[in-house]
């Protein structure tokens, strides 16, 4: 699957997007539960619940986030692909995340969750031809194409894996 072409996507979801390693993005996609797991190891119960600031998410919270933001934009990509043409509504990240109940769910409970709904959108993905990739539609008031949402998924992905390895756990002691 080609890059997405800047036109492809609003300028806010360049930072997802440049986050993409080049190479095969739906392997990207598939190695990351494995690596999100092996960041995590080791977390305590306890360490699940840290917030690296005040109205900071804890990392329950940022897992939970992960996870509605790609059901999201998967379902995006579906719609779109399928050539459907109504617009979407945008979502608003601290209210589903205030209402998601992530942070009273255990991270290997919410991680478990992650691999599932990856393995499904790993398959969902690569079952898209080129026309389906290429297909458009509006969502959060952008234009967006399929092959995008699955860069943006992917690079969304690594954004807060990256927030988590430089904020939440450094000084942490994992066991």
């Amino acid at each position: 699957m080609n890059r997405p072409e800047p036109s492809e996507f609003a300028e806010f979801y360049s930072t997802y997007a440049s986050l993409v390693p080049d190479g095969d993005v739906l392997a990207t996609l598939a190695e990351a539960p494995g690596a999100i797991e092996q960041m995590l190891n080791g977390v305590s119960g306890e360490q699940e619940k840290f917030a690296y600031g005040p109205d900071k998410w804890t990392i329950r919270e940022v897992i939970g986030h992960v996870i509605d933001a790609e059901r999201m934009f998967a379902y995006r990509a579906l719609h779109f692909a399928r050539g459907d043409q109504a617009s979407l509504p945008g979502m608003e990240q601290d209210e589903w995340a205030g209402t998601s109940n992530a942070a009273d769910r255990d991270l290997g409970e919410l991680l478990a969750e992650f691999r599932a709904l990856r393995t499904a959108n790993v398959s969902f993905f690569s079952s898209l031809d080129e026309d389906s990739l290429s297909r458009r539609g509006v969502a959060s008031g952008t234009e967006v194409t399929v092959r995008a949402l699955v860069h943006i998924v992917c690079g969304h992905e690594l954004h807060h894996r990256g927030v988590l390895r430089e904020r939440y756990l450094p000084g942490m002691q994992l066991s």
